[in-house]
């Protein structure tokens, strides 16, 4: 599985890199939101990822809902994507803000959608094919990212973790020129095979108009493989503590 993620969140919000933040969660590297005690995006010892994002119109915390940021650590409290997504599907939609929820690991990719306008939580697996998300749907055509990159990260040579080749997605991930839009707040790209590029790709998280634009932007991006299991090769986390083609990676302690 490969994966790459931007993260757009208030530049004045405090945030460590990815590290094994939690004394409870010793199996966990993740990102860890100061603020709020969760994360944006993680991966576990047993080769699972998760990451989370906004869906419109919901950035920031709201009274009495609970922290986003704890749904990815209790994904990695699971060994297997699948098992992960069908407990997240169960909770109460009401008990948090809306979003949108990647999990993943060497078997499949699952997309777990949480929005007012549904009855529930909607889980499905994300086809064979890169795929992208954003504060829409999966794939959404109505999203103006999704009409704008999904294209050009399909036609893109894909990654190539083993010769450290990761280039074009890296020159993608930095790519501003839909900086304009008013709802930008990321973006991510995940794929299930063996260190393959052809099944999931770019994630874009999008904020509500009226974000203070100023304070407000790419703080930090991600590029991850998952070797699948009897492979003999490591899993790999490359991480820009800052904007992607101005900030430049460096690999993850796992």
């Amino acid at each position: 599985m490969i994966l790459g993620a931007n993260r757009d969140e208030m530049r004045t919000r405090p945030w460590d890199g990815p590290g094994r933040h939690w004394d409870d969660r010793p199996h966990v590297t993740a990102g860890l939101d100061q603020l709020a005690g969760g994360t944006w995006l993680g991966m576990n010892d047993d080769r699972l990822v998760a990451g989370i994002l906004n869906r419109q119109n919901s950035l920031g915390p709201a009274t009495g809902k609970r922290s986003r940021g704890e749904l990815p650590l209790d994904a990695l409290d699971h060994a297997e994507a699948r098992v992960a997504a069908a407990a997240l599907a169960a909770l109460d939609p009401a008990a948090y803000r809306t979003f949108n929820m990647v999990i993943g690991d060497t078997q499949g990719a699952h997309w777990i959608a949480n929005d007012e306008a549904l009855e529930g939580i909607r889980l499905q697996p994300i086809p064979p094919g890169v795929s992208m998300v954003t504060a829409h749907d999966l794939n959404d055509p109505g999203s103006d990212r999704i009409r704008h990159h999904l294209p050009r990260f399909r036609a893109a040579p894909s990654p190539n973790p083993e010769t450290g080749d990761w280039f074009a997605w890296e020159a993608l991930l930095a790519d501003r020129s839909r900086a304009d839009d008013a709802n930008w707040s990321g973006a991510m790209a995940l794929d299930p095979e063996d260190f393959a590029p052809e099944d999931f790709a770019p994630e874009s998280f999008e904020s509500e108009e009226g974000a203070e634009r100023m304070n407000f932007g790419t703080v930090c991006s991600s590029l991850i493989a998952l070797p699948a299991p009897g492979s003999g090769k490591l899993p790999i986390w490359r991480f820009a503590p800052g904007m992607p083609g101005k900030t430049p990676y460096y690999e993850v302690m796992l």
